[in-house]
């Protein structure tokens, strides 16, 4: 991995070696911005405009589309680099993606006509996938294709968003936005399921770590697809026994795997109690689905908040912490600050889904804080990493 990094031609800007430096950082300025945004359009704050699909509907799509797939091609066009020993996207081609990602994000909160922001829309996604895809074909890794299939996937849910807008017809857009979001969730499960045992065993220094039971990464691996094309087919949108039944195996799944990963020894390290709380975040949103889809009288807007507020944000924020520092050459040792963030981060959820049932408006400003300041401290501490080289190279 080193060599791959330390090979990269001099006359290429730090920002523009790898895709984590970039898009991270990137998507940490959106996080920071959009959630106060939101919540002065939503108190009245501004009236001269108004986005695509209006507030609310860039509110869900943005926070998706834009913050958190900015993240993950980020982290997918790095990882690649190890998991294929071929060099990741850099340069030229790198600078044309983030310059795809920025002018969408424009397009939608200036609300160009609807044929310019498809095409900007969809073209960041589908390159994100073109070019993991061949380099996993060049090497012929299947381990990977699902990921690809996921990506191709969240392509058809931003469409199917996109369409919405046009017709004007907010409940497709929000079913995009919903079935994109548990795809996310799914990759969240299978990467997740691959480096949180991974780096706690390495955080820990143990000498083995815990041995995956391949029926459950297969279980997983299947189920939570399912549930975002149950949500994309239309079953899932309202309560549905079946569907709650599925979302019951996975909140079981999640949790089985956390109770198998535990070791009291990781509460003392930040980059690890983050990740797991993270997952664990996952689990009760399934569950919180899986008692509304069964009748019990519970706001599912609160369960979709754990998702995406604990579970998406939460690892996102642990995940570019840790990779950020293994990938500019530094010790996984986080600056200071950090460990703040991730109380923030979870201190914003709870907010978002229990103190909002006592005190909605304030609840609602507290947690935007919260996130706001979890995103806002990595970008300030890491910043100068990813604009600087390697300090190895």
């Amino acid at each position: 991995m080193q060599v791959l990094e330390r090979s990269e031609t001099r006359a290429v800007p730090p920002l523009l070696q790898l895709a984590f430096r970039l898009f991270f950082l990137a998507g940490c300025f959106l996080a920071v911005l959009a959630i106060p945004l939101w919540l002065t359009a939503l108190s009245g704050g501004i009236s001269s405009w108004q986005p695509a699909g209006g507030w609310l509907g860039w509110h869900r799509h943005e926070m998706l589309f834009g913050f958190a797939l900015a993240i993950v091609a980020g982290f997918l066009l790095t990882a690649v680099q190890t998991w294929t020993g071929r060099p990741g996207v850099s340069g030229t081609p790198l600078a044309v993606l983030a310059l795809l990602w920025f002018s969408a994000r424009v397009a939608w909160l200036v609300n160009l006509p609807w044929p310019l922001l498809a095409l900007l829309e969809l073209a960041f996604p589908l390159a994100v996938a073109f070019s993991m895809g061949m380099t996993l074909w060049k090497v012929r890794q299947k381990r990977n294709y699902p990921i690809v299939i996921m990506l191709l996937l969240l392509s058809g849910a931003d469409g199917l968003s996109l369409y919405g807008l046009v017709e004007g017809h907010e409940g497709w857009q929000r079913q995009g936005v919903l079935t994109g979001i548990w795809l996310v969730a799914a990759m969240m499960g299978l990467i997740g399921g691959r480096i949180i045992p991974f780096f706690t065993q390495r955080g820990l220094g143990r000498a083995e770590g815990v041995a995956p039971w391949p029926w459950l990464d297969r279980l997983l691996l299947v189920g939570s697809p399912l549930v975002a094309l149950l949500y994309a087919a239309g079953p899932a949108l309202t309560p549905n026994p079946w569907v709650g039944l599925l979302f019951t195996v996975l909140a079981a799944g999640h949790l089985l795997r956390l109770l198998r990963w535990h070791d009291r020894a990781f509460w003392r390290v930040p980059l690890l109690w983050s990740l797991h709380l993270a997952y664990g975040w996952l689990a009760v949103a399934c569950l919180g689905m899986a008692l509304w889809h069964f009748g019990v009288p519970l706001n599912p807007s609160l369960a979709l908040h754990c998702l995406t507020v604990g579970a998406m944000g939460g690892l996102i924020l642990a995940m570019i912490a840790r990779v950020s520092l293994g990938h500019t050459g530094r010790a996984l040792e986080p600056p200071s600050g950090m460990t703040l963030a991730f109380i923030l981060l979870n201190l914003g959820c709870l907010s978002r889904v229990v103190l909002i049932l006592f005190f909605p408006l304030p609840a609602l400003w507290l947690a935007g804080l919260c996130w706001a300041s979890g995103f806002a401290l990595y970008a300030w501490r890491y910043g100068p990493m990813l604009l600087q080289a390697r300090v190895d190279a």
